[in-house]
């Protein structure tokens, strides 16, 4: 086969991407190098090469991209604050831009001039899987089976697999699911009735808050320049530090989600989330930086959240618009640098205190207790200067009500039961 025939898969092993395996290569007529990315879905990777190259694959890359993933991802995610339709904190998107980086890396590698991919063509992955390629690899040839093939679901995807042969794991469960380092995501099936409570046995990286310890348990992370560097006094790498606080937050029940969020493509999905760690990194950095940024700097980051979160969750890590927003993001972490203590408990994190060198609370201001630095005389003349403007604009409305000449009240004189003459 010639090199304009070699695709690289994004490969999980799972009953999508075995049935994609057999077709691009038995029907299609690719040259299949599957690339599978961890992004700490853990036991699910065991066995993926042999499955894969008994499946009709020419090779297969398994590439480690934790430290990748959290320290280049979900590290700036963490200094902005992003979190999607206020409850989602993205981490299906962002593991999307470092897989299909590491796809088109590998495509590069092998002269492969195609990636494909498992998403469908309802959701949000297809977008964020080829806007990546694309960014990265403008000639890639993307292909998506769900948007070609004659397949409409699960149910032909197992008669297929049954018919050739193809081993495809387990297909019992009434859900899919998605798993990285940062959280685990459910959906479909069951739960695609927003009325479905999720059974408890779902869960896997967390305990059902009703069943969590009966004592609390105080965390202390620590950050520099807004990244987190170390738990408890510990300092952890990137990905060790995101798992210990995994660890640390499921066990009291914390980052449990169930939502029906706005898909890019125009569709409500009922998504259900578990990101333990996610949340304790996400409520210690609002800690910290509740004392050393400056108000109008926290505002004006606070305004551009938004934006830079519909950019992740859209897939355009690597648009210009989102380097920019990165670069102005990190530059307001400069000095975000303390400690944010937690207080975990049946599935609540609550902020109980906060510690920082840099910090700009001074107590000699803030004091209820006495006035040795503040001046409370000072806000007389503050709040008169405030108060003008809306003295002006109640002056000039009562002079309309009571001019004759004033064109509003000349057009009000004039309506008779609701029409104007």
């Amino acid at each position: 086969m010639s090199d304009n025939k070699k695709v690289i898969l994004a490969y999980s092993g799972g009953l999508d991407t075995s049935a994609m395996l057999h077709w691009l290569r038995y029907e299609q007529g690719y040259e299949v190098i599957c690339m599978t990315a961890d992004v700490g879905q853990g036991e699910e990777l065991s066995g993926l090469r042999e499955k894969a190259l008994n499946s009709g694959a020419s090779d297969i890359h398994i590439i480690d991209v934790r430290e990748e993933f959290v320290r280049d991802f979900v590290f700036p995610a963490i200094q902005a604050n992003a979190v999607y339709e206020g409850y989602y904190l993205l981490g299906t998107a962002l593991a999307r831009p470092v897989i299909a980086k590491a796809m088109v890396d590998i495509a590069n590698e092998v002269g492969a001039n195609a990636i494909a991919h498992g998403a469908t063509g309802k959701g949000n992955d297809q977008v964020r899987f080829e806007l990546t390629a694309y960014a990265l690899k403008p000639e890639i040839e993307c292909i998506a089976p769900w948007r070609s093939w004659p397949y409409s679901g699960r149910e032909d995807l197992i008669a297929y697999c049954k018919q050739h042969g193809i081993p495809y794991g387990s297909a019992e469960k009434p859900y899919s699911s998605d798993r990285n380092l940062l959280h685990i995501s459910f959906e479909g099936g069951v739960l695609e009735d927003p009325w479905y409570e999720p059974d408890k046995e779902m869960f896997l990286l967390s305990v059902d808050p009703l069943d969590a310890p009966d004592e609390p348990e105080s965390v202390e992370i620590q950050f520099v320049d807004g990244i987190p560097v170390a738990v408890n006094g510990e300092t952890l790498g990137p990905a060790d530090l995101l798992a210990r606080c995994n660890e640390l937050g499921g066990r009291h029940g914390v980052g449990r989600i169930d939502i029906v969020e706005n898909r890019y493509v125009g569709i409500k999905s009922r998504g259900v989330y578990e990101t333990p760690g996610g949340t304790l990194l996400y409520h210690a950095h609002r800690a910290v930086e509740q004392i050393v940024l400056d108000r109008e700097v926290m505002a004006l980051r606070d305004s551009l959240v938004p934006q830079f979160t519909r950019l992740v969750y859209n897939g355009y890590w690597h648009s210009p618009e989102m380097r920019h927003l990165l670069t102005f993001m990190q530059a307001t972490q400069k000095g975000v640098s303390g400690v944010g203590r937690l207080r975990l408990y049946k599935g609540s994190c609550v902020i109980t205190g906060r510690k920082a060198r840099n910090s700009l609370y001074n107590p000699e201001y803030s004091t209820f207790e006495k006035d040795s630095v503040y001046n409370q005389a000072d806000a007389e003349g503050f709040i008169r200067l405030n108060a003008l403007r809306l003295k002006l604009n109640t002056y000039r409305d009562r002079a309309a009500l009571v001019d004759p000449t004033d064109q509003v009240l000349q057009a009000l004189s004039k309506m008779k039961d609701g029409y104007i003459e």
